[in-house]
């Protein structure tokens, strides 16, 4: 099992990456087995962090080995509601045995484990509420962890706190009291309801009777927010540590129709490297492709180019690749009554055709140079 680490040399660098057609495909690699470890010493290029040793209690405690262990429904996606996340876990980690591929995969918004008090301080009725949730997105990329990759899920709610975003990407008007003059107010999330803390859901229906006050408000923030991503770069931190590069695959879905364009269908995926900086050229045309040729619609970037994880995250240059995924919901369930649809095994399996393809395309140019050099 990979240890989660905090290295201290040198930066990887990485040459831009080339297609390096093999018989008209892109090049394949093999797994990474027991006892093959390719430890690199080089430097985790995002901000500093925690690994997991160093996670808060309530952070580490969410960072679970096995789905078993968290007591969380196996089908996720039915809405759940607890007193709290002191005693239920926020968030978990489902690891593979051995971790073969140098990828991790991350569905932040799939979380339907609603706080009673929440629920409480909302004008929004239980289906209403769950309109920003990625429901089953978890569940269809969990194949990936019988393939030899991890796959990190939250099990908050968005509408409750959003890790996609800036950790302080707060809306003012939304509190009583004066929040630190550090926050970012003015991004054009928060403009638009969804920050760090949203104001609204996806159609943009006000979630709260009431303002929150500033405690709550930071109080979230410190307990989910920045133990997530303290677990995020720990597990990213193993995995660079381990084969020298890493991949972030950031999950998400989208309503099968864009709100007012009803008439107009959406694609099947989206794909997102931030307009190319976010990983390498060759990994965003390989996923393009695969999909393609399972069948699906995709696109690149539009509406959907990758969130803060994507934006954050994703350093190529220095080994850290992270793309997006939007799956379109019509695809795999009923978004009226958040059921899994008749196409929703289907989906699933061709989800784990998809990441197990991804993961065998060798997208570095050449082989990596020895971090002493």
């Amino acid at each position: 099992m990979a240890r989660c680490v905090r290295p201290s040399h040198a930066p990887l660098r990485v040459k831009a990456a080339s297609k390096n057609k093999v018989s008209g495909k892109l090049r394949r690699r093999s797994a990474v087995g027991d006892g093959q470890t390719c430890r690199s010493g080089v430097t985790l290029a995002v901000d500093g962090g925690p690994g997991n040793d160093d996670i808060p209690v309530s952070g580490r405690r969410a960072v679970a080995r096995d789905a078993r262990q968290t007591g969380f429904p196996a089908k996720a996606g039915r809405m759940r509601t607890v007193d709290g996340f002191e005693t239920f876990p926020a968030f978990e980690i489902l690891e593979p045995s051995v971790q073969r591929w140098p990828f991790l995969f991350n569905s932040p918004h799939s979380g339907a484990a609603y706080p009673r008090a929440f629920l409480r301080s909302a004008r929004l009725d239980a289906s209403a509420i769950r309109r920003s949730e990625d429901t089953f997105v978890d569940d269809l990329f969990a194949g990936v962890v019988e393939l030899g990759a991890p796959l990190m899920r939250a099990h908050f709610p968005r509408a409750f706190l959003d890790v996609n975003r800036e950790p302080y990407e707060l809306d003012p008007t939304m509190f009583v009291g004066q929040l630190p003059a550090f926050i970012n107010a003015r991004s054009i999330r928060v403009a638009g309801g969804l920050g760090t803390i949203a104001r609204v859901v996806a159609d943009s229906e006000e979630i709260y009777r009431d303002r929150l006050t500033v405690e709550e408000g930071l109080g979230r923030i410190e307990a989910l927010y920045k133990p997530y991503h303290a677990a995020l770069r720990g597990r990213l931190a193993a995995t660079l540590d381990r084969f020298r590069y890493a991949v972030l695959i950031d999950c998400h879905s989208m309503p099968s129709t864009a709100r007012g364009l009803e008439t107009r269908v959406r694609p099947d995926f989206v794909i997102g490297d931030r307009f190319g900086t976010s990983c390498s050229e060759a990994l965003t045309d390989a996923a393009v492709e695969i999909l393609r040729d399972l069948g699906y619609r995709v696109v690149r970037n539009r509406p959907y180019a990758g969130g803060y994880i994507t934006e954050h995250y994703g350093r190529p240059h220095n080994g850290i690749h992270a793309l997006q995924i939007e799956a379109n919901r019509g695809l795999y369930m009923d978004e009226q009554r958040y059921r899994r649809g008749a196409g929703f095994a289907g989906l699933a399996g061709d989800l784990t055709t998809f990441c197990d393809r991804l993961m065998r395309i060798d997208f570095i140019d050449e082989p990596l140079a020895d971090a002493a050099e």
